[in-house]
């Protein structure tokens, strides 16, 4: 700790930090621009002057730059100082002197971090009164809209885009009074992460392109914490809600977690909730004699489904990796957990189950991203985070900074001296080994990127783990190769302080994922300190792994064995069923169940074959618990309560076990009370109920109220309707409410639905809650970690190493190749995100493509899994020969399990 002086007091802080960070952690406002607590300082605005004197006796002291100046022990500032106050006022100035005036129109108008400061420094006229300087806009896509005279030169921009995330195609040009930040010309911006333009940039230079088709002030906007649905990740978001819609994703600051940041398919892949393909009555058919489905009353509905489930009758129950934890609990207890199914294929069921036993079981322990950020050595095998986990690469593209920042130590820079510690380790990475089937977009960063079969992945890993350890298991008939990356891979992890091992289920291979497991094992022996990560599929494909459903395959196959045995009832949960396995062995499970019931927000191809639909509500209508792949239990409510007949699916599914005589679940009314039948009733599970406060939660006897102090047109709004202010909705399933009234200071993390604070009304504001300015949240970060992994005495090794790839001559292995936009289910609903889809191709290799005789774009025919489908030939570089892939989760490959061997030849040729 430091003993600093401001404004002749003592304050003991902590060494290491610069000057601004110290005081706005000590809650003094200091105007900034320029610097930002993941970016660092670089000393460009000037904003955040004070004045320092070199001890008590000097009375005159100089003027220095917060964000530039060590807090250490016994630095003397002044904040109030006059000529430091004036400075500051003098900076705004001419700052503001090319700034429009248009605050009125402007979309960041409310919550703009320029506003704040130009209040905050006492400027408020304007002494300038020439022509002003202005700039052409540009297309930046459907994310993302430019407004550049609004720009105050700050580099935030370029420093995050460029610096931070990788990106290549935004930069700064010109000079002096003419500086530009875009790109060479128009376009849409390359990086996943340019949505963060929008809350990094403290003006309106950058906003948010989709909440411009259906703008609301901020002020304006109900809103409410919650977490992203579109990966495995958890991200923390907080969603806004006006006139029943929702109207734009801000990120919600998680220091274990998102920290600042979210990729771009999780802030604007929101928009599926307004899709007009969303299911908002209750559907019903009278027979399967063709009868279309038709609107039926609620009663009617709970009466038909009632008749469904009399004692003995066989109904089985399909979850779903993308409900949450509730509703997938509740789903098993109706239908028992012999007639429960995950709703995924058998392999992906396996792949997860196995997960959580490898994290289980230790002793590596999975990193939050905050501590994979602080990673110093990587290994990628098998996976594509960037298209899979898109905050996850943001944090490997930080820990390959690690090595390089600690050989600079000796020089004294400190670590937020951001410009002069990137002169100093000259932009250099640290070490970053890649092993996947297909290129991915950190090879620029990688010290080594390997292309192979997952098989082939598979071997090195092993060949790594025994490199590490000879106990692991050897690797017969490496190739020279192979054996020459497996050593160096080795040693570097080796010699890294905190290495990662990278993992997941992107190959779809059970012998990769050991694979990780081996090499964190064989580290952990050695007495490295090393992180063990897996991305799952899904948002809560770890929390449906831990209900121990089995895959869809073996319902199918009990199926095919037994057709005069096929269930009576289906109920699907948040599922559609043909995108995860082949159409026709959803047809056989359909046809023959004699009823299927579907719980679902958004119609799709099993909600259309259902005979009782029952429409759910979004993660933006209802409250629930998810499980992300660090196995972090998080709690997300809703923004709006759901209109008509929409109602949450554990409240359908509450129903349904009342009507089906299940005595316990009777007294259950809330959330919270299904929480607590979990942690009692399902192994790891025990603290599901401690990731956020309960219902019954109060401060000074008050709520936390989802609706800003400063929200209006509460009267108006239903002024058609009644001219009198209606009554807000009650709202019993959480400490929340759907009002501006409640409790108006800071609540816990987990139900903080959004940032203010007096003076600041920006994103900044969250500085205001946190314990240290980029540290932890007061009360700590939302969530509970349920996975924590066991002290092994014996490093036990998983499986044996698979045979070397053999390319057939007949057949390529066709592979899964993820896409960050259009591979995931919800998010290609939303307009922006469909824009930036692909369209369908199958990539192949050079050689592959010559030997059968296929060129470039030509138009294909790929039998696989017992269909054929047409596609467009993509010739690449980076495949392996013998593996092709096609885009996931893309029309018309959906459904294909992968990988898996498949025939290609060109249309009208005789198989």
């Amino acid at each position: 700790m430091a003993t600093i002086y401001i404004d002749n007091r003592p304050y003991e802080v902590k060494d290491g930090q610069n000057l601004l960070q110290t005081c706005l952690t000590l809650g003094f406002d200091i105007p900034y621009f320029c610097w930002h607590p993941a970016i660092h300082s670089v000393g460009s605005c000037r904003a955040c002057a004070v004045k320092q004197f070199r001890d008590e006796k000097d009375t005159r002291g100089k003027i220095v730059m917060s964000c530039m100046t060590p807090a250490s022990d016994g630095t003397r500032i002044s904040i109030d100082d006059p000529e430091a106050r004036h400075f500051r006022a003098t900076v705004i100035e001419w700052l503001m002197t090319n700034h429009p005036h248009d605050c009125p129109v402007c979309d960041e108008g409310g919550e703009c971090h320029l506003q704040d400061m130009t209040v905050m420094t006492g400027h408020t006229v304007r002494r300038f009164r020439f022509k002003k300087r202005t700039h052409r806009n540009q297309d930046l896509g459907p994310f993302i809209n430019h407004e550049m005279n609004r720009c105050i030169q700050c580099y935030r921009c370029v420093r995050f885009y460029r610096d931070y995330a990788g990106g290549r195609d935004l930069d700064v040009l010109g000079c002096h009074n003419h500086v530009y930040f875009g790109r060479h010309e128009d376009g849409v911006l390359e990086s996943e992460f340019s949505g963060n333009l929008v809350e990094i940039c403290p003006t309106g230079v950058f906003t948010d392109r989709t909440l411009k088709r259906h703008y609301t002030r901020k002020w304006d906007l109900q809103t409410a914490p919650s977490v992203c649905v579109h990966c495995s990740l958890g991200c923390n978001t907080i969603s806004g809600e006006r006139y029943g819609s929702l109207r734009r994703m801000l990120n919600r600051y998680n220091h274990e977690v998102n920290g600042y940041f979210l990729c771009d398919r999780g802030r604007f892949g929101y928009e599926f909730v307004n899709s007009s393909r969303r299911m908002r009555h209750i559907l019903a058919r009278e027979s399967r004699s063709g009868r279309p489905l038709a609107p039926v009353g609620i009663d009617e509905a709970l009466h038909r489904v009632a008749s469904l489930l009399h004692f003995g009758a066989d109904v089985v129950g399909i979850g779903s990796p993308r409900a949450s934890l509730e509703a997938n609990f509740l789903l098993r207890l109706l239908v028992g957990p012999e007639r429960f199914y995950a709703g995924t294929p058998d392999a992906e069921a396996e792949l997860v189950s196995a997960i959580i036993t490898i994290l289980r079981e230790g002793p590596a322990r999975t990193p939050s991203l905050r501590e994979a950020r602080e990673s110093d050595a990587v290994l990628i095998l098998g996976e594509d985070p960037t298209t899979t986990a898109p905050l996850l690469s943001l944090a490997v593209r930080q820990a390959i900074r690690r090595e390089p920042i600690d050989k600079a130590k000796p020089l004294g820079i400190p670590e937020w001296f951001d410009s002069a510690l990137r002169t100093a380790t000259e932009n250099k990475s640290g070490p970053l080994f890649i092993a996947s089937p297909a290129s991915t977009k950190l090879d620029d960063k990688a010290t080594l990127a390997w292309r192979g079969a997952p098989d082939d992945i598979a071997r090195l890993g092993f060949a790594i783990a025994h490199e590490l350890l000879e106990d692991a298991p050897a690797v017969p008939h490496l190739t020279e190769e192979m054996r020459s990356a497996a050593r160096a891979i080795a040693t570097s992890l080796r010699g890294a302080k905190q290495p990662l091992v990278l993992s997941g289920t992107g190959c779809g291979s059970i012998r990769v994922i050991r694979a990780a497991a081996n090499i964190a094992r064989a580290l952990s022996a050695g007495g490295v300190k090393a992180g063990l990560c897996y991305t799952v599929p899904e948002c809560n494909s770890l929390g449906l792994g831990h209900l121990s459903g089995r895959g869809l395959d073996s319902l199918f196959r009990e199926i095919g064995n037994k057709p005069d045995r096929a269930p009576e009832t289906v109920i699907v949960l948040e599922n559609n069923l043909y995108r995860r396995t082949t159409s026709g062995a959803v047809d056989e499970l359909l046809d023959k169940a004699r009823h299927v019931v579907v719980i679902d927000h958004t119609m799709q191809a099993t909600a259309a074959r259902a005979d009782i639909l029952l429409p759910s509500a979004t993660f933006a209508e209802s409250s629930g618990t998810l499980i992300s792949n660090e196995g972090r239990c998080q709690r997300f409510f809703q923004v709006f309560p759901p209109a008509g007949e929409i109602r949450q699916s554990w409240q359908w599914l509450l129903d349904m076990l009342h009507a089906a005589g299940q005595t316990d679940s009777m007294r259950w009314e809330h959330p919270d009370d299904i929480n607590r039948a979990i942690a009692e009733m399902v192994p790891g599970l025990q603290r599901v109920i401690e990731a956020a406060p309960g219902a019954s939660f109060r401060i000074a006897g008050r709520k936390i109220p989802r609706q800003p102090h400063r929200y209006s047109g509460r009267t108006s709004m239903h002024a058609d309707k009644d001219i009198r202010e209606q009554r807000p909705p009650d709202d019993p399933d959480s400490a929340m409410a759907f009002s501006m009234e409640g409790y108006e200071g800071q609540p816990p993390s987990a139900l903080i639905p959004r940032y203010w604070s007096p003076g600041w009304n920006s994103v900044q504001a969250v500085s205001r809650y946190q314990k240290e300015v980029g540290g932890q949240l007061h009360g700590g970060d939302p969530g509970v970690r349920l996975i924590e992994p066991k002290d092994q005495a014996k490093t036990v090794f998983l499986g044996d190493p698979p045979e070397a790839f053999e390319p057939r001559e007949d057949e390529l292995l066709v592979t899964g190749l993820y896409h960050i936009f259009g591979s995931e289910e919800l998010s290609i609903l939303s307009p922006a995100i469909a824009q930036r889809m692909p369209g369908p191709y199958i990539g192949m290799n050079r050689e592959d493509a010559s030997r059968l005789g296929i060129s470039d774009k030509e138009e294909i025919e790929l039998s696989i899994c017992g269909t054929t489908i047409r596609l467009a030939a993509s010739l690449r570089d980076d495949l392996p020969p013998g593996v092709a892939g096609v885009p996931s989760g893309i029309k018309p490959v959906i459904g294909l399990v992968l990988p898996a061997w498949g025939k290609i030849q060109k249309p009208g040729k005789t198989k």
